[in-house]
């Protein structure tokens, strides 16, 4: 990953390109040999000498004072997230201690908490995008997190390299591309975090989609949205979501998934119904197990991802859920 001055640089750089001299009131003359903004243009337009503009879009500076930060994203019309983004990147967190910061995790209470939401799919992610903890419901929606090894429980990797995962989101580029844009913000707050940066060169190497998307530097925080579904189990499903912040843990966030419309909703209380019987059919957890793992000479379990594999096998034809009565039903 880049080190804080390349960020700087390369951001700075690709809003400026982006933007057309007319859309800044500007002459846009013929010969001109570049379709965005002069370095000398940024600068008028933000009241700033050329040269303190080019050696901050050089990386010779890497701070400034949010007076200048404002006339700079004034200047290149940056939206709200990407001013909060160039602020973050010029103003970053007084630096850690170098070596990897130590594994996050999720308070009891909240854990508490996502065992009771029976019928809302959610989980609680750290700012790497690390699946501190999530509910059943949550790992019978998407992938089964909680039966993962602790190093494998990252929701980007999961989304980019699972092939299951691109066949479980229909919008899977624009899903999968604003969960980049929301690794970006992290980049900024936290240049020199240590396993940011090993997950930013992982997925480099291993995923053609990241290596472009990042190369973009979009910024997206995370909010609030839609998802489209089309899940071996209930089928088409339709989801929003909401992005909840917990200011006793700033590093975490609570995203909290509900159906769309009513009909999602009766989805869901299938697909809670399915993982109640489906989860009935495992065994305890041995000394030094994993929980999940089906019962010997179960042929009832079956996990999404075997669903998943299932469903190409068969043309996408899904099966029916079984019709439990309402009473097995654990919401309503």
């Amino acid at each position: 990953m880049a080190n804080n001055a390349e960020e700087i640089k390369e951001f700075l750089r690709t809003r400026r390109d982006a933007l057309r001299p007319s859309q800044a009131g500007l002459t846009n003359y013929p010969g001109r040999r570049v379709p965005g903004l002069r370095r000398e243009e940024v600068a008028m337009l933000a009241g700033v000498s050329v040269d303190y503009y080019t050696r901050l879009e050089q990386g010779r500076l890497t701070s400034a004072s949010e007076r200048v930060i404002l006339s700079i994203a004034e200047a290149l019309q940056l939206p709200q997230a990407e001013t909060q983004y160039l602020r973050d990147l010029l103003r970053p967190r007084p630096q850690r201690a170098r070596g990897p910061a130590p594994r996050r995790q999720a308070r009891p209470e909240l854990l508490r908490l996502l065992d009771g939401m029976h019928c809302q799919p959610a989980y609680i992610l750290d700012t790497r995008h690390e699946v501190l903890a999530s509910n059943a419901l949550l790992d019978a929606l998407l992938t089964p997190f909680n039966r993962r090894d602790a190093e494998d429980r990252n929701l980007l990797r999961w989304m980019l390299l699972d092939p299951a995962a691109r066949e479980l989101f229909l919008d899977w580029t624009e899903i999968t591309f604003q969960v980049v844009g929301a690794l970006r913000v992290e980049v900024a707050r936290n240049p020199h975090d240590a396993r940011t940066a090993a997950l930013v060169d992982e997925l480099t190497t291993a995923s053609p989609e990241f290596r472009t998307w990042w190369a973009e530097h979009t910024v997206i925080p995370q909010t609030w949205g839609t998802m489209r579904f089309d899940h071996p189990v209930v089928g088409r499903l339709d989801i929003t979501y909401e992005v909840l912040t917990l200011p006793s843990d700033p590093d975490q966030v609570l995203p909290v998934f509900t159906g769309k419309t009513e009909t999602d909703l009766d989805k869901l209380r299938i697909l809670a119904s399915w993982n109640t019987q489906h989860t009935q059919h495992t065994q305890p957890v041995p000394t030094g197990g994993r929980a999940g793992t089906p019962a010997s000479g179960d042929t009832h379990w079956r996990s999404p991802e075997a669903h998943t594999q299932g469903r190409r096998n068969t043309n996408h034809q899904h099966r029916a859920p079984p019709p439990w009565p309402p009473g097995d039903a654990v919401c309503r």
